[in-house]
């Protein structure tokens, strides 16, 4: 049993550091393993929730999660200056999914939401990095398995899902969860210090032009119009996939492109495979953004595709005017709008979309996407300023937690 999961383990965590078989096999390889039901170490229930629409919970200003059923931000959907009604330090996971993507760990008390399940744990002690391990174990038994639309991953399948976790003299080794996840984190964000001196991203300085830009969208002085997505993207015809007939599409004369789906990991990326051209969409490799309707999860992309069927419920949208930096622009706006006005239960159709209206930076009430460049630009050095600051704080901080 150990070595079956240390196998899995392994490969789960190689997406995320590509040096587990080198620097924590052993750790891995030398501790026991157990196998147990999730039902009996959380007390799971559907989460409270206010019976009220998505902008009446939702605040600019608010302190207080909401959780959706995103599998991204954590599952926040936004916050809320409501009461909080469900304890933190648990874990949520969406019960409209195919496994366990939407699971998270709550750090603070939250709002629910619809089809969202609350995980209180049952053992002693409990804390991120021990949720973290669990979560992963989750994934990792739900990676593979049966469910699908007609068979979700409900509450009845949580609790009889089963996990392996270290364990010591038969019993759960927190210790061991502890140790290992400071050891990986230390791990990660050592990877990301590489990445940001290779890529040159560690130089954050702003321009006059990204200072400019900045102060005027902080003093109000930056001019903003409405337009229609309709208005300002393009929906293009798309070619979807039965991936039960994936086999029968092989083709390895062919390139390798990615396979979407409507999942919010892995920026929905489900596999790459070589599949016969009649199937590709975006042959020339445009700038896009898919939008899925269920979950309104957004991805851009600028390669050939293959999309998975969704009986239509992907837009897949582009314009002459999208470049990598636009777009973000773009989808943060569109991103603001469809969050608060769509949810699982109301769905952002393509006639849905034509017709939502979003705010974008204007000059003369056309869009100004040199504008939307320059602020993206200053944003993300910004942010990569936090993040740099954030790993050599981390770097300094998990260290002396593994020494």
């Amino acid at each position: 049993m150990g070595s079956k999961h240390y196998t899995k383990t392994t490969n789960h965590n190689r997406r995320y550091t590509g040096k587990v078989d080198t620097l924590l096999s052993d750790k891995l390889e030398k501790t026991e393993w157990g196998e147990f039901r999730i039902g009996d170490l959380f007390e799971i229930n559907p989460t409270k929730y206010y019976k009220l629409q998505n902008e009446e919970i939702i605040s600019i200003n608010g302190k207080t999660p909401l959780i959706s059923n995103s599998s991204i931000e954590n599952g926040v959907m936004g916050f809320s200056n409501l009461k909080a009604i469900n304890e933190g330090n648990s874990i949520t996971c969406s019960d409209t999914t195919l496994g366990a993507d939407t699971m998270f760990y709550q750090e603070n008390d939250f709002i629910g939401y619809s089809h969202i399940q609350h995980f209180v744990p049952k053992l002693k002690p409990f804390n991120k990095a021990i949720a973290n391990f669990i979560i992963s174990a989750c994934r990792v038994s739900t990676a593979n398995s049966k469910y699908d639309y007609g068979n979700k991953f409900n509450r009845n399948a949580m609790n009889n899902t089963k996990i392996h976790l270290p364990t010591k003299n038969g019993a759960i080794d927190f210790d061991f969860m502890d140790s290992f996840i400071a050891e990986l984190q230390a791990l990660r964000v050592a990877e990301l210090q590489a990445y940001l001196l290779a890529t040159g991203l560690k130089n954050y300085t702003l321009t006059e032009k990204e200072e400019k830009v900045l102060k005027d969208f902080e003093n109000g002085k930056m001019q903003w119009s409405e337009y229609k997505i309709g208005e300002l993207l393009h929906w293009q015809s798309q070619k979807e996939i039965d991936p039960l007939k994936l086999e029968n599409l092989k083709d390895e004369t062919e390139k390798i492109y990615p396979f979407y789906g409507q999942a919010t990991i892995n920026n929905g990326i489900i596999s790459y495979n070589q599949l016969s051209n009649n199937v590709l969409n975006n042959k020339n490799g445009k700038p896009t953004i898919l939008i899925h309707s269920n979950n309104q999860n957004i991805v851009y992309l600028e390669t050939p595709f293959y999309l998975k069927d969704g009986h239509g419920a992907t837009s897949v949208l582009q314009s002459e005017k999208l470049n990598r930096l636009s777009q973000m622009s773009i989808i943060a706006c569109i991103n603001k709008v469809i969050k608060r006005k769509y949810s699982y239960n109301q769905k952002a159709t393509k006639i849905e979309l034509k017709n939502t209206v979003i705010n974008l930076p204007s000059q003369n009430h056309q869009p100004d996407y040199a504008i939307m460049e320059i602020f993206i630009s200053g944003i993300q050095k910004l942010v990569i300023k936090e993040v740099v600051l954030y790993a050599d704080r981390k770097i300094e901080a998990t260290q002396k937690v593994i020494n």
